[in-house]
């Protein structure tokens, strides 16, 4: 695969092709915070080999965790500190990664002592962290900042966290929301958390919240979540085997799950039939509302094209970092397909809203652009409206974008099985799925 560009060969599904999907980002990431918090040592199984990960890894090494490669990679050992970081001063950079830059901020103010510098990409630098800065701000954590104002590159000086009610605006990610909860049971005293303007992708609060639970052997006190209301008890860590399995990661998952809309056949997409942390699952039920069959299996979920694929009207709010999945597919759909509830996308890796738009429009859709919806008009016939191929995608360093239509291009529009999209920028898919384009080729492969 070049660096600079990969063009999709177009295929048609003539079996019923099995795909292997990665751990989840988010729940790597999670569990590897809740492991530092853990008063012992936690082993990770199917810990997901990507970037943000290994971003994830290299600072908390850095900062004096003692993390060790289990069972060839697959797992990994990570020394439990009951939240205390064993270096008191240090450089990170969280590159691009928005978990590591919210939970990692979070858990140095936990600390009771510390001054500690981070950075990160050109992009990381416009995304939100006010919010979280903010909250930490008002209960002892003192931010100097290098640049603008609330954004990286920033130092942090810690001098512990004071129990006080929180007033929190997570309005722009929930992982502002997720970054203090986590680290809530190791505050002194019950915290009280009251979220402003509520949040968006719900699910991922609840699934920081699940994972709490799972690694707490016993909590003492009630846990009370109601609305945008949090009290959250003081209690130790202790996973109770010391042991964690993560989940396939569904939003990986929604890529394959959706193929057949543009191969057609049959696909099992194995080990996450039983994916009870992610609110992405949920995709499931928006593609079976457009037109594909879908059945849950002893060890997977199977999922077949069967006629035609209709559009629709959909809520993404809740499910976001999967709407450029069906979006993308859009000019294959029968019916116009309005998405909504993502204006909170455009403050992600990049404008996703914009950045999806721009690339439809250079296949000649009709779309309507509002800051939280896109409506897009297929055309009867696609191919009489590409007017040069293959058309160039561009993917704004962005993994989803890159991933997505490159499962539009494994469609074969043109009936000659020859490239129409091209992909730049592939390896940005190194973020979560870094062997994103073997697997897809496996499905060319295996679909003779």
């Amino acid at each position: 695969m070049s660096c600079d560009s990969l063009d999709i060969i177009p295929f048609k599904n003539k079996n019923k092709l099995q795909v292997n999907i990665p751990g989840s980002k988010s729940i790597s990431n999670r569990a590897l915070i809740l492991a530092v918090l853990n008063n012992k040592p936690v082993k990770l199984n199917g810990i997901l080999k990507s970037e943000d990960v290994e971003i994830m890894i290299s600072c908390l090494r850095e900062l004096g965790i003692k993390i060790e490669n289990q069972a060839d990679g697959e797992a990994l050992l990570v020394n439990g500190t009951s939240g205390v970081i064993p270096s008191q001063k240090g450089d990170l950079n969280v590159g691009n990664a928005g978990t590591v830059a919210r939970f990692l901020t979070a858990l140095l103010a936990l600390q009771q002592r510390g001054e500690f510098t981070l950075d990160g990409s050109e992009a990381m630098r416009k995304r939100p962290m006010k919010g979280l800065i903010v909250a930490l701000e008002s209960h002892g954590t003192k931010f100097e900042f290098c640049g603008d104002e609330y954004c990286f590159p920033f130092k942090i000086i810690c001098k512990g966290l004071t129990s006080d009610n929180w007033e929190i605006d997570a309005s722009n990610s929930s992982q502002i929301i997720s970054a203090i909860l986590l680290i809530a049971p190791l505050i002194s005293g019950n915290t009280h958390i009251n979220l402003i303007n509520g949040t968006v992708s719900r699910p991922f609060v609840n699934m920081t919240l699940e994972m709490m639970k799972e690694f707490a052997q016993e909590i003492s006190g009630n846990l009370i979540i109601s609305d945008d209301r949090y009290e959250i008890p003081c209690f130790q860590y202790q996973l109770t085997q010391n042991e964690y399995q993560i989940e396939p990661d569904a939003t990986a998952a929604s890529y394959f799950l959706s193929l057949p809309i543009a191969i057609g056949g049959d696909i099992h997409v194995n080990g996450i039939q039983d994916c009870k942390l992610q609110g992405d699952i949920e995709f499931c039920k928006i593609i079976s509302k457009c037109g594909l069959s879908l059945s849950k299996t002893d060890n997977g979920i199977e999922v077949s094209f069967i006629d035609h694929i209709n559009g629709g009207n959909f809520d993404f709010n809740d499910i976001s970092d999967t709407f450029l999945t069906l979006a993308a597919l859009s000019p294959l759909l029968d019916s116009p397909l309005k998405i909504y509830g993502i204006a909170h996308t455009r403050k992600q890796e990049t404008d996703r809203v914009s950045g999806m738009v721009n690339e439809l429009r250079k296949l000649g859709l009709n779309i309507e652009e509002e800051h939280d919806s896109i409506y897009i008009i297929p055309h009867v016939d696609l191919n009489k409206f590409i007017e040069q191929r293959p058309v160039e995608i561009d993917t704004y360093k962005d993994h989803r974008f890159a991933m997505s239509f490159a499962i539009l291009g494994s469609h074969d529009l043109f009936k000659d099985q020859q490239p129409w999209i091209r992909i730049l920028d592939p390896q940005c898919c190194s973020k979560t799925f870094p062997r994103f384009f073997d697997v897809l080729s496996q499905c060319r492969s295996e679909s003779r």
